[in-house]
């Protein structure tokens, strides 16, 4: 069940991105451009929310099933000298978790905005911010902190 957990986590990830990606380049596209916020943005703006939410609770269940999280929380004296138990210990998923609520803050507040160059700045301001993280919290094969392949 774990690694099932762990390959439906690492395949979610790339639809997150892309989720992320769409709603910024559109959130910038619609504020500089001056655009009206349509029902498609509206829906870019619900789907994005929600593909991380959903991401969110398969990690969780990967989070509770992992046996490197279960090392760290055994040995937290010498796990968080182990790179791999810290960053998924305790890194990975406070980021994640910050990125997470960021997605949830724009998603909310984008909809309760009176204008539609205020949605667009929201979305902009706090799903490029959840981005960033996210990019930090991922471990790329390329990472400086933690590697793994793309896919698992």
């Amino acid at each position: 069940m774990y690694a099932t957990g762990l390959f439906l986590h690492s395949i979610t990830r790339w639809a997150v991105l892309i989720a992320l990606l769409l709603a910024i380049y559109k959130s910038a596209r619609g504020y500089f451009r001056k655009r009206d916020f349509t029902k498609s943005d509206n829906s870019i703006r619900h789907w994005t929310a929600t593909i991380g939410h959903i991401q969110l609770m398969i990690g969780m269940f990967v989070y509770t099933q992992s046996p490197m999280v279960a090392y760290f929380w055994a040995n937290k004296k010498e796990a968080v000298k182990n790179a791999d138990a810290l960053f998924f210990g305790a890194v990975h998923i406070l980021l994640m978790f910050a990125a997470v609520i960021l997605m949830t803050i724009a998603s909310a507040k984008a909809k309760r905005e009176a204008t539609s160059s205020a949605k667009f700045k929201t979305m902009l301001v706090y799903f490029s911010i959840a981005l960033v993280i996210i990019f930090l919290a991922i471990p790329w094969p390329f990472s400086p902190f933690v590697q793994r392949p793309l896919f698992r």
